[in-house]
């Protein structure tokens, strides 16, 4: 726990995860506001209570839950807070924390069309299961505040609301114009890049969202900011933005040059091109591993680099040359 200024401290919140311990930030205003909500485990909620009761706070004063996105390891203990009839986040976060049924349907039904079109052989579509992923350890509730591009966190004028898609759909952060203070997420990390992640369309969409497009232009439009100091997700506080962001957005570019020299020597599918990727991590995390595989593609297209055509009901990439 870290007490970051008189309005803003800092609690750590274990997960079952491979990235570790998540962040979840109070905020004192006209509202006692806690930013994401850890994990759903017991020591999560340990954790947390721990936590609040150094601040000389307990659940029950927390009056809003404001979420950063709908991923599990920051979603899962907003049930905890009996007095918290506020929850604020993008629209998208929506279907998540309800369980829409016919929204999780609609999205298994896009990822095996996508993953067959994707080359991707039969053994190793995923069930309905693992799509669904890690969503026990998520908790539900229902959004009474949609957030948006530009709006201030309600009960916290300074605070105001960036997108920043490409990591999740839902991806929103909070910026500070007085201090340069920026609660980031998983937008912005130190230490590891963030995946921008596949997802159905959502809503009245009808052609899927290309996140790693979304990534770059959110990183650049961050870089425009004046941003001092990240408050992120996970890992520590940093301040060096203007090295981080030119950094994220080269090693991205470097990973989309090894996809182009693959399709220099031939054309492939998308499916193809991830197991060259990533040959030991494919099997096991396909939607890890396709999710970043595409995202390259996706940037390469964009770029005019490479060309995708339909044969036979796959997809089919070629650089051009």
């Amino acid at each position: 726990m870290k007490v970051l200024d008189k309005t803003i401290s800092q609690l750590t919140i274990p997960t079952p995860f491979a990235v570790g311990d998540t962040h979840v930030y109070l905020l004192k205003g006209d509202k006692l506001s806690l930013i994401d909500a850890g994990v759903k485990t017991k020591e999560g909620w340990e954790a947390l209570k721990t936590q609040l009761n150094e601040l000389g706070y307990a659940p029950n004063d927390i009056e809003q839950i404001i979420l950063t996105h709908h991923h599990p390891d920051h979603i899962g203990l907003i049930e905890g807070f009996p007095r918290a009839q506020t929850m604020a986040a993008h629209r998208n976060a929506a279907p998540y924390l309800t369980r829409d049924e016919a929204f999780f349907a609609h999205y298994e039904q896009f990822f095996q069309q996508f993953f067959v079109a994707c080359g991707v052989p039969g053994a190793l579509m995923p069930s309905s299961g693992e799509l669904r992923g890690t969503m026990h350890f998520a908790g539900k509730g229902q959004l009474t505040d949609m957030l948006d591009e530009g709006d201030t966190l309600p009960g916290h004028d300074d605070w105001h609301v960036i997108e920043t898609k490409g990591h999740a759909q839902s991806h929103l952060s909070f910026f500070r114009k007085s201090d340069g203070a920026f609660i980031g997420g998983d937008h912005l990390l130190h230490h590891i890049s963030p995946n921008p992640l596949m997802e159905s369309p959502i809503g009245k969409e009808t052609v899927r969202p290309k996140p790693m497009l979304q990534y770059r232009a959110n990183l650049m439009k961050c870089r425009s900011l004046a941003i001092q100091t990240v408050y992120p997700g996970h890992g520590d506080i940093f301040s060096d933005v203007g090295d981080l962001i030119p950094l994220r957005l080269h090693k991205q570019e470097q990973r989309a040059e090894k996809v182009y020299a693959f399709l220099q020597e031939k054309a492939q599918t998308p499916f193809e091109l991830c197991q060259q990727l990533f040959p030991k991590q494919y099997e096991n995390q396909l939607n890890l591993t396709m999710s970043e595989t595409i995202g390259q593609l996706d940037y390469l297209e964009d770029e005019g680099r490479v060309t995708e055509t339909l044969k036979d009901g796959v997809y089919v990439c070629d650089a051009v040359k």
